[in-house]
């Protein structure tokens, strides 16, 4: 599927948090949320809350303000890295308990262990640091560079390059709809130069694929036909 960027929702204010501190990366009674979609840290992900063990799990997070957190379900089971997120809006309760809110990525974890004794599915799970690694100034400047190509194509409107300038490779990646292999594989980096690696080779076939149906649409437009060349 062609990648296309999603509209910013900013203007929201984070929560404080406060059950799962950073300096505690190990820590029991997790809140997870398996789903059929990967969230990365800083990305806004709308959710629709309506089974009962979710409600109490979101009540829970809203009244401690503490994180939950979202896993791929794929086809192959459960992946054991997904990424914590915090309540960053509620924007409707309904009155049979139901919640749509929007979720802000914040920071990856592996799952150690699954746990059954809350009304809610839970685990053990470890906060993910990235490793120890210099700065790759050549690298983050292709990758911002890639980015602010995609973003003047897919949107026709020019890029702020000096907001641009100071984006991570997750909140680049965290704007654009890439496929749920290639967001796990960011998740799964503990490297921001392999991130940026990663993220730069996505926009340029992103923007390939757009320069191409943008031209089959031209030559469609032209005599009902696309015309490979060779």
């Amino acid at each position: 599927a062609t990648s296309v960027i999603r509209p910013e929702c900013g203007g929201r204010k984070p929560p404080n948090r406060r059950a799962y501190h950073c300096a505690m990366p190990i820590v029991r009674d997790f809140p997870l949320f398996p789903l059929g979609l990967v969230a990365l840290p800083s990305e806004l992900i709308p959710l629709h809350i309506f089974e009962e063990r979710y409600k109490t799990m979101i009540g829970r997070c809203l009244e401690e303000e503490s994180e939950f957190g979202i896993v791929w379900m794929a086809d192959d089971g459960l992946r054991p890295i997904g990424c914590a997120c915090e309540i960053a809006e509620v924007l409707e309760r309904m009155e049979d308990g139901r919640i749509n809110l929007i979720a802000r990525g914040t920071r990856p974890f592996r799952i150690e262990a699954r746990q059954d004794e809350l009304p809610y599915p839970a685990g053990v799970v470890e906060f993910l640091e990235d490793r120890d690694e210099d700065a790759d100034a050549d690298l983050a400047r292709d990758a911002h560079a890639a980015y602010a190509d995609l973003v003047s194509q897919a949107t026709d409107r020019t890029p702020d390059m000096e907001e641009i300038g100071a984006m991570s490779a997750y909140q680049m990646a965290a704007t654009v709809e890439f496929g749920l292999d290639a967001k796990q594989g960011l998740l799964d980096l503990r490297s921001e130069t392999a991130r940026l690696r990663l993220v730069t080779r996505l926009f340029r076939a992103a923007i390939k694929r757009l320069d191409f149906v943008e031209r089959a649409q031209a030559r469609a437009r032209s005599n009902g036909k696309v015309h490979f060349g060779g």
